[in-house]
C-alpha cells in the first residue's frame, strides 16, 4: 500500500552556518561598531543579543535574510518577548520549531478526513504517515495540504510505492 509522511524538519548545519554568517556580518557593519549585537544557539534555540530594541530588530532581520538564502523556512521561527538584560542591553530567544505538532497533526488528519479522499491519516509522534490505495490518491492528498496548511512548512517524505 502506498504511503508518505508529512514532517517538518530543518537542517541544523545549514541553522549553524547562518548564523555564523549573521555574527560576521554583525562585527563588520558600521552600525553596529563598539556594539554587543551578536548570535548565539544552543541545538535549536538562538539567542540574539543587542544594546538596543531597533538593533535587536536588525539582527533578526539579518538573521531571517541569511536563513532564507540558505533555504530553512522563516516561517518555522518562533520569537520570544524581548528581555532586559544588565543595563541598556536587550535578548531575544528564537526557538527553530521542528516536528509536526500535535493540534497541527490533529488539523492535518481532519483535513485529509474532511476531503473525503480514500486514504488513511495517521499521528505517528512528530509525524503524519498517510497511505492510500493509489498513488494518484496521495498525491492528491499532498496537493490538499499544500494549499490549506499554508503558514506551517511541511515536507513530504518517504513516498513508498
Amino acid at each position: 500500500m502506498p504511503s508518505f509522511d508529512i514532517v517538518s524538519e530543518v537542517d541544523k548545519q545549514e541553522v549553524r552556518n547562518a548564523v555564523d554568517q549573521v555574527n560576521k556580518e554583525v562585527s563588520t557593519r558600521f552600525d553596529f561598531k563598539g556594539s554587543d549585537a551578536r548570535v548565539e544557539q544552543a541545538d535549536y534555540v538562538l539567542t540574539l543579543f543587542a544594546d538596543t530594541d531597533f538593533q535587536l530588530d536588525q539582527v533578526y532581520d539579518i538573521l531571517a535574510q541569511k536563513l532564507a538564502k540558505r533555504s530553512v523556512d522563516v516561517k518555522c521561527l518562533d520569537k520570544s518577548d524581548v528581555e532586559k538584560v544588565s543595563g541598556n542591553k536587550v535578548k531575544r530567544s528564537v526557538t527553530v520549531k521542528t516536528g509536526v505538532e500535535i493540534e497541527l497533526a490533529k488539523k492535518i488528519v481532519r483535513i485529509i478526513k474532511d476531503s473525503k479522499l480514500k486514504v488513511q491519516a495517521s499521528i505517528q509522534g512528530d509525524t503524519v504517515r498517510v497511505s492510500g490505495a493509489k498513488r494518484d490518491l496521495l498525491q492528491d492528498t499532498i496537493a490538499l495540504v499544500r494549499k490549506e496548511i499554508s503558514d506551517f512548512p511541511l515536507q513530504y517524505q518517504n513516498f513508498r510505492d
